[in-house]
């Protein structure tokens, strides 16, 4: 941590760090998740549909599974659910294979361009513990200063960990961030850091967020300047 010579307690308020989720927001790997979970449904005999899924947003991959299996009524030993979360990041270690420039999502590519061109920093904030691996497949790593992923803090979101964490990679007070989200989960871990939300709306609501757009290709520049 930083001492208060260093950063004073009063921000002036001013934009200069975007913190960004990973999954719904820079690339959309939830197609990916879902059909690696699917496959685990199904050899186990379990019931999973695209609603059960959408409860997936923003968890780890032990958060996920606890959900599938609570929607269930099936309780298995920490043993086989260590041994299926380890089955399923295999799978879709594989699919993410396939990732390239053409996932980016629309708009993203633009807007981090634009926040390095004006001096801002870019730093992820995921709970996917592939998060390095998805940005060296989507060509966008020079894009972001540092990466805080599940494997780097104690508690996932809906904690503020992870965005506490993202904020002090690149030593940037979490009063001049913004954080920007499309999970229920993302914004309300944004809200108990104390940093201004985006909500992106593209499969759920997130009315709590200070702004909310319906897509990324709504994301500018301009538009996160504005929130301060």
């Amino acid at each position: 941590m930083h001492n208060d010579a260093e950063f004073p307690k009063t921000s002036l308020g001013k934009l200069r760090a975007v913190l960004f989720d990973l999954d719904g927001v820079v690339t959309d790997t939830a197609p990916l998740h879902y059909k690696a979970w699917k496959t685990m449904a199904e050899e186990e005999g379990l019931y999973l549909d695209e609603n059960i899924n959408k409860k997936l947003l923003g968890l780890s991959r032990e958060a996920s599974l606890d959900v599938i299996l609570k929607e269930n009524f099936v309780e298995w030993p920490a043993e086989k659910k260590a041994e299926w979360c380890a089955k399923k990041n295999e799978i879709y270690k594989k699919s993410i294979e396939s990732l390239s420039e053409k996932d980016i999502l629309p708009g993203i590519k633009k807007l981090l361009e634009d926040l390095k061109s004006h001096g801002l920093v870019s730093s992820l904030a995921s709970s996917s513990k592939n998060a390095p691996a998805i940005l060296e497949r989507l060509g966008l790593k020079e894009y972001f200063a540092a990466i805080a992923d599940a494997a780097t803090v104690k508690n996932a979101k809906p904690e503020p960990d992870l965005f506490l964490a993202a904020a002090e990679k690149v030593e940037v007070l979490c009063t001049d961030c913004v954080g920007i989200e499309d999970a229920v989960s993302g914004v309300t871990a944004l809200k108990r850091a104390g940093i201004k939300a985006v909500g992106i709306e593209s499969s759920v609501e997130l009315p709590e967020a200070d702004l909310r757009l319906p897509s990324t290709a709504d994301l500018t520049y301009e538009k996160l300047i504005g929130l301060f």
